[in-house]
């Protein structure tokens, strides 16, 4: 629509409203226009599966931010010519702007989780719909091929009823090596896998270890054990499709090319909630790492509590994990900081006593080696996602 009037800009927006991860996408749109206004919305609510545009008939505006799952979608925004951003992994319109969660890093994150723990045997649930859902199983499988392990895939095909799919899905997991880790495409198929768990008679996390991806609160604590899940930035992902756009409808001519946004973090709950070591000294040493680490727990503590000399203790940990016993100290300090600055409000300060620190300076300049983000900005990015 023309602008020559100074009015607003019209934007469509065809992202579905029915999950946690499509909201997050708007929110962020929503995050551009607070410093960025002069945009009308145009946004019908529609879900994943079942997507109604024919509002866009004799529609007239300036841009479109899309999510373009399908053929049908590509040639609706094909056809209306306007400056447009694609949000889709299936990425059926190369020839525009595209900014999609980097699904090689959710699948390189999810291998690293189940590995930490001590898992061997790996499997991906996937839904055969969806080109990101493909391409997880896919990085999944190569980054699992990479530790010299094989990846087992269930592709959900919806062709009976739901309970006919859900026992399909059981007979699956019960054929798997155990115990074994699972990730699941999304937070809904995570959802199948630990009722499918509860059908075969499965015990979670100790047998089948479930890992989903969005972090969709509702669906994670719905569950029974609750879901572990790795969170995208999904606000970081809509706001700069939101800045992209507003360049193109300016005039700014922009290369088609793919941003890719990294996850924020790996949220752990009760589904991935294992210590599989079948080496009795590695374990004994990561449940004391674990119970200790706010305490700072040297590594000479934990030799003399297991009885080795470091150099053996570090070859053990290299053998079953890939690190050593500091790394893993580290690892589980960063993390344990990580989740008490999205959960509290207390000062680096207060933080660094709390985990036994000699220096909240220290302890920042550690935090953004391990996370690439300063402690501030990480607790910004994820309270932002957390409010959306």
């Amino acid at each position: 629509m023309d602008d020559i009037t100074g009015g607003p800009r019209h934007v469509a927006l065809l992202v579905e409203t029915s999950n946690s991860y499509a909201r997050g996408l708007l929110a962020g749109v929503r995050r551009y226009m607070d410093t960025h206004p002069g945009w009308s919305i145009y946004l019908a609510e529609h879900s994943r599966h079942e997507t109604d545009l024919s509002w866009l008939d004799g529609w007239r505006g300036d841009g479109v931010i899309a999510r373009i799952e399908n053929r049908a979608t590509a040639e609706r925004v094909r056809r209306l010519g306007l400056p447009a951003v694609d949000l889709s992994a299936a990425y059926l319109t190369p020839e525009l702007p595209c900014v999609e969660t980097d699904d090689d890093l959710i699948a390189r994150w999810a291998v690293d989780h189940f590995a930490e723990r001590g898992l061997r045997n790996f499997a991906f649930c996937g839904d055969a719909r969806f080109g990101w859902s493909v391409k997880r199983g896919e990085r999944y499988a190569y980054h699992v091929g990479t530790l010299r392990h094989e990846s087992h895939e269930f592709r959900i095909e919806p062709s009976g009823t739901l309970a006919d799919d859900r026992l399909a899905l059981a007979r699956w997991l019960l054929g798997l090596p155990k115990p074994v880790g699972v990730l699941a495409c999304y937070d809904i198929a995570g959802q199948e896998v630990l009722e499918a768990c509860k059908i075969a008679g499965l015990a979670v996390p100790d047998s089948v270890a479930v890992l989903g991806v969005d972090n969709d609160e509702l669906m994670c604590n719905l569950t029974t054990p609750a879901l572990s899940s790795i969170q995208p930035d999904t606000i970081g992902t809509g706001l700069l499709a939101a800045s992209l756009l507003d360049q193109m409808m300016a005039g700014v001519p922009l290369p088609p090319r793919l941003h890719l946004i990294p996850p924020l973090r790996v949220v752990t709950r009760q589904s991935t909630d294992i210590l599989a070591v079948t080496d009795p000294v590695v374990a004994r040493a990561l449940q004391l790492i674990r119970d200790k680490a706010d305490e700072g727990i040297p590594v000479a503590v934990i030799q003399r509590q297991v009885g080795l000399s470091r150099r053996a203790l570090d070859l053990r940990f290299l053998r079953f994990l890939g690190r050593t016993v500091h790394d893993e100290i580290t690892r589980v300090r960063m993390e344990r900081l990580a989740d008490l600055l999205i959960r509290t409000d207390w000062t680096l300060p207060q933080l660094a006593e709390r985990l036994h620190f000699s220096h909240a300076e220290y302890m920042g300049v550690a935090f953004k080696k391990y996370s690439g983000k300063s402690p501030g900005e990480y607790r910004r990015a994820n309270r932002s996602v957390t409010n959306a």
